[in-house]
């Protein structure tokens, strides 16, 4: 996609954000649910599949450039973007891996929209990493798999579960496997979880698996390489790009409390002529750009494929989402007691910032990866 085609694609996602997007994002609020038509337009205009390969029906757009376009469509309603950031980013962990069968099954369809993929990792009684365990009992030619996961987002409505799991009576990540796991697969349990604080609308699972079949052939890459499907070929890529979309709720923060600070009037002055509020905007339009070019520049060196980009993921997202916690909490203070009401769009915002520092690993998660990058994973 050349320059040209690129500018008028941001002009066109930054309209939909701001017309069409707000729209959906009022309904959403209002009934608790994602409307069935968000996803349909989001497919037609081409914005699920905007970040793959054009030979997979996509529109090519590279990595660093994507992220200029989830910015925009971070300042929308949490649940639209979620949407946009789990169909352009989890075809690429199928993909990595994946057989020319497999390739046409599950990752071609995903691009399109056809399809949607939950990313199926976390469990109620372990970390998210090797300590996996779920597993399976492999009898032939399928696995039988038992176990439990939670938080999956989209887990309940999908139609394929990228389910990470072990080999039975295996530890460590030797004994991980991928699997392209069927919606309507028998032996599964599948319970919404409570409404959340922020994020309203998108849907996440519990899921119970007693004994539940799943063909080998569904296996992604080989037995040891579970972990290696999860980590390398999303949460890197995803790490940044959940960083970018911090990036863009705050810089709605950003709009939101300048807006409100130039109209509102207190003693005969509007808050802008008062100090300290302008100081509040200043900080935060500095922190704003800081994160944002730390997070691009994490980009660019994974697409490079350079060593760092692993721990410059983390240290993208860490920042970010710090970044993100200062500006809401100023941005809503900006606001006065009005912004604590829900009629109020910095409300909304503010429930949907504390999502962020959970999404694809907590602080903690992201200090211990720059950790044993700086200090060596032997130590």
């Amino acid at each position: 996609m050349d320059d040209r085609a690129f500018r008028t694609l941001v002009e066109d996602v930054e309209a939909f954000v701001r017309g069409p997007g707000e729209r959906y994002a009022a309904e959403i609020e209002r009934t608790g649910s994602v409307p069935a038509e968000l996803k349909r337009e989001l497919r037609e205009r081409g914005y699920l599949r905007l970040a793959a390969p054009a030979e997979y029906g996509g529109h090519g757009v590279a990595f660093p450039k994507y992220l200029e376009l989830l910015e925009l469509f971070s300042m929308s309603h949490a649940s639209l973007r979620m949407l946009v950031h789990v169909h352009n980013g989890v075809w690429r962990s199928i993909d990595q891996f994946a057989t020319d069968e497999q390739r046409e099954r599950f990752v071609l369809p995903q691009v399109s929209g056809e399809k949607t993929v939950a990313f199926t990792l976390t469990e109620p009684t372990a970390g998210t990493g090797a300590d996996l365990r779920c597993s399976v009992k492999p009898e032939g030619d399928t696995y039988y798999l038992s176990g439990e996961k939670h938080l999956i987002t989209f887990g309940v409505h999908c139609d394929y579960w990228l389910l990470f799991a072990r080999l039975e009576g295996t530890t460590g990540r030797d004994g991980t496997v991928a699997l392209m796991v069927d919606r309507d697969t028998p032996g599964v349990l599948v319970q919404p979880m409570p409404q959340t604080m922020g994020v309203r609308g998108t849907d996440h699972a519990h899921l119970v698996f007693d004994s539940a079949p799943v063909p080998v052939a569904n296996r992604l890459g080989e037995v040891g390489q579970g972990l290696d499907v999860a980590l390398g070929g999303f949460l890197t890529p995803s790490r940044i790009a959940v960083a970018m979309t911090c990036v863009g709720l705050a810089r709605r923060a950003q709009e939101l409390a300048v807006d409100h600070a130039q109209r509102r009037v207190t003693f005969g002055k509007p808050l802008t002529a008062r100090q300290a509020i302008s100081f509040a905007l200043a900080e935060n339009a500095t922190d704003i750009q800081a994160a944002r070019q730390l997070t691009l520049h994490a980009a660019r060196q994974w697409v490079a494929g350079a060593a760092e980009s692993s721990a410059l993921s983390s240290m993208a997202k860490l920042n970010a989402v710090d970044m993100l916690t200062r500006v809401t909490d100023k941005a809503l203070q900006v606001h006065g007691g009005i912004g604590y009401w829900e009629s109020s769009p910095i409300e909304r915002v503010y429930r949907d910032a504390r999502a962020q520092r959970f999404e694809e690993g907590t602080n903690e998660i992201q200090k211990a990866v720059i950790a044993r990058e700086l200090l060596g994973a032997d130590r």
